[in-house]
């Protein structure tokens, strides 16, 4: 009985609805998100030095451990945000300023509207870019979709990141979601010192 219990607790997470909308690409963007989510090479932190990959490593790792106790859980889970943001040329404290507005470090969160994940990805995107096998609560999925549909966004509102973070969340043109990433990411994640490198 505690089992369940515990298993509907982790279900039903209450999410801040990554309720990103449908909307039709055109047959070039279609194709290059898919072959943006296609791609499988191994994720590697990405800093000009080592010590800068550890420094940063190790001081949000120190932050995150409330929410993440087990240390391998938390640093595999930081490596992958800094690698899928840096490759999609996102700050990687800006995504993680998202995930605590969006699943608050929830793997298996869900929304309303059935969004999934640590970056509440909408499972139609799945349909529209990838492939049957992928799912959206395995970690490194959800994170390169998400930071992927972030960039495409982004892309879209020509640099706009308020407007970018409006679609992503399906809040297009409402200050509440924006302000509160913007909030969680230079109020707990800012992180001043860091240099990482825009992977192409």
């Amino acid at each position: 009985m505690r089992i369940l219990i515990l298993l509907f607790a982790i279900w039903t997470v209450p999410a801040m609805a990554g309720n990103q909308d449908y909307e039709v690409l055109s047959a070039s963007v279609r194709a290059e998100l898919s072959q943006s989510v296609s791609d499988r090479s191994s994720p590697r932190m990405v800093f000009d030095t080592q010590e800068e990959g550890l420094r940063w490593l190790s001081d949000m790792s120190e932050r995150l451990k409330k929410r993440m106790p087990d240390e391998g859980t938390r640093l595999d889970f930081l490596k992958t945000v800094q690698y899928e943001a840096s490759r999609a040329g996102l700050d990687p404290q800006m995504v993680l300023g998202l995930i605590q507005v969006e699943s608050g470090f929830h793997k298996y969160a869900v929304s309303s509207a059935g969004a999934r994940g640590y970056m509440q990805v909408m499972p139609f995107w799945v349909n529209l870019i990838g492939t049957s096998d992928q799912d959206l609560f395995q970690l490194r999925t959800n994170l390169r979709y998400g930071c992927i549909i972030l960039r495409h966004y982004l892309d879209m509102e020509k640099g706009d990141l308020f407007r970018a973070l409006g679609r992503y969340n399906g809040s297009l043109g409402q200050a509440d979601y924006p302000e509160k990433v913007r909030a969680a990411w230079h109020g707990y994640w800012a992180y001043p010192r860091q240099r990482f490198a825009t992977l192409r």
